[in-house]
């Protein structure tokens, strides 16, 4: 048991864990599984102000989520600061790929070429992190939804609008790195 604690999962034990849990949270409670809507729930929460969107009872639709999250965001704080190497193991086609768009140093979880604080403020960083994370929200609200609850709830419910929408996340990511990516990098 120890030895899963401490190391990363095999596909064979995390595959069936993640496919068991939609069905353990529709019999808990008819809950689906997402991230992207943590934020309204937030703001909701926090700041409901005179938005229409945001006047909804939140702890009744979101508060496990929040939990989660909140269990997400701990989770990772605890691995970063005793989860042991953060070094992630890449092929060499994949490193040599990378090196070809100028990112050299693979000693951390993310590449320090595009994600540090120095790094925001240059058009390459500012590309990446600000506008790329507003195309991810954007999309994420004009989807209804996020990638992990698509693809993971809404296939598991036999969803034809998360099928598309997975299907256009692939999509999306395909073209990203093979065309936008190198233009920006």
């Amino acid at each position: 048991m120890a030895a899963l604690a401490s190391s990363p999962w095999p596909w064979y034990i995390a595959g069936p864990v993640i496919g068991l849990f939609v069905p353990a949270l529709l019999i808990v409670g008819n809950r689906m599984f997402g991230v992207s809507s943590n934020l309204r729930h937030l703001c909701s929460a926090l700041l409901p102000g005179r938005v229409e969107h945001f006047h909804y009872d939140w702890k009744r639709a979101g508060l496990w989520n929040l939990l989660f999250m909140a269990g997400t965001g701990l989770g990772g704080l605890l691995a970063s600061q005793w989860g042991g190497s953060h070094n992630i193991e890449i092929s060499e086609q994949t490193r040599l790929a990378l090196m070809s768009l100028g990112i050299h140093d693979f000693s951390g979880l993310a590449p320090r070429e595009i994600f540090t604080w120095s790094v925001l403020f240059t058009p390459k960083g500012f590309a990446s992190v600000i506008l790329g994370g507003f195309l991810v929200g954007f999309g994420t609200a004009y989807a209804g939804g996020c990638t992990s609850g698509h693809a993971i709830s809404g296939l598991a419910d036999l969803q034809l609008p998360s099928l598309i929408a997975v299907a256009g996340f692939f999509a999306g990511g395909l073209i990203a790195t093979h065309f936008i990516l190198p233009l920006v990098l």
